[in-house]
Parts: structure tokens; sequence; C-alpha cells
């Protein structure tokens, strides 16, 4: 969403429609089930990839090649993927690709959430997903594009960084939220 740049007279309107965009996809992404893998389910996670490596002494795996990991129908796609267990069992897997991508259909029949980054990390104790790199999360025509962006299962609060005025593309956090009726537009 490209909004003008702030002038005296209108950076109380832009302050709210700010607000507006991100409470609208903050409402989006709520409407779904927690975007991460359920490290507490009974439903396994399944690993399959070109190479493993196995450091049960650091417990840490590493997968490399094609990697596709799947728990029921949520499932992330990378170039290599490592996953780290302790006394507790998996905790964290950070998965790396050109790009690195994430899939995670809705509960209630609505559009999946589909997300891809360079670099995805998942925390279980933290409750936090990252997307590092060239994030995009889309549902739908919905899309929430930043450098940096974190998503905090749990609480499902979404926090997102710009690359600032280096690099590729504007730098900004950008978001385009599509009217949730689009059927009645035209009445």
């Amino acid at each position: 969403m490209s909004l003008p740049r702030p002038t005296p007279g209108n950076a109380r309107t832009l302050f709210g429609a700010r607000a507006i965009a991100a409470a609208c996809l903050l409402l989006t992404l709520a409407s779904t089930p927690a975007l991460a893998f359920d490290l507490n389910s009974n439903e396994p996670i399944k690993v399959s990839a070109d190479n493993a490596r196995l450091d049960d002494s650091q417990g840490i795996v590493t997968y490399t090649g094609d990697v596709v990991i799947t728990q029921v129908n949520t499932r992330l796609q990378a170039d290599k993927v490592i996953l780290f267990r302790d006394e507790n069992g998996l905790n964290r897997i950070e998965a790396t690709g050109s790009p690195a991508r994430y899939s995670q259909p809705t509960s209630n029949q609505g559009e999946a959430t589909d997300a891809e980054a360079q670099k995805i990390t998942y925390s279980a104790p933290d409750n936090q997903l990252i997307f590092e790199n060239n994030a995009v999360i889309t549902q739908g025509n919905n899309l929430f594009r930043g450098e940096l962006i974190h998503y905090d299962t749990e609480n499902r609060v979404v926090t997102a960084e710009g690359s600032g005025s280096s690099g590729e593309g504007t730098g900004r956090v950008e978001m385009v939220i599509q009217p949730r009726n689009t059927t009645q537009q035209g009445n």
C-alpha cells in the first residue's frame, strides 16, 4: 500500500490510514491458525531431502537438497534445513533457500497463508516465526512485504522492518489489503 508523504495538514489522516491498514492485516492473519508447525501435536513431522546429517551429541540434524518438511497440511520447502533438538524435543527449525517457502492452509476454508524469504526460522520456546531477507507473506490477494518480519504465533502479532534506503526495492514495509467483500463494491 503506497501512502503519500505526511504534511502538517494530512499527518493525522495518514496515521489513521496506516493504523487501519495495519489493523486489517492483523485481522487477516488472526483469522488463520498460528503460522507454525505444532510441536505439541501427535501428528508426525515428516522430512524428505537429498542428504541428511545427524549429530546426535549436539542435537542437530541438517538436511540439504530440495528439503520438504510437512505436518498434516503445513509445508516448508528449502535448499537447507537445520533441526535443533534438546531434552524437550524439537525446539528450532532454520530453513534457507532461494527462497525458502512456507505454506499453511486455514482451518476455516479461507485462503491459505503462504510465505517466502531467504531465511525462515521457527523458535518453539519463543513462539516466533522469523522471515528474513526479501520476506513476503500472502493470504489470497493480501500481501505483506518487508526485509524482516517477526510473527508471534501465540499472541498473533506481526512486526516488520524495511531495509532502509540501502538494497533493492523501496526499502519500506509494504501491505496490500483487499476489501472484505468485493461483490458489494458496485452496489
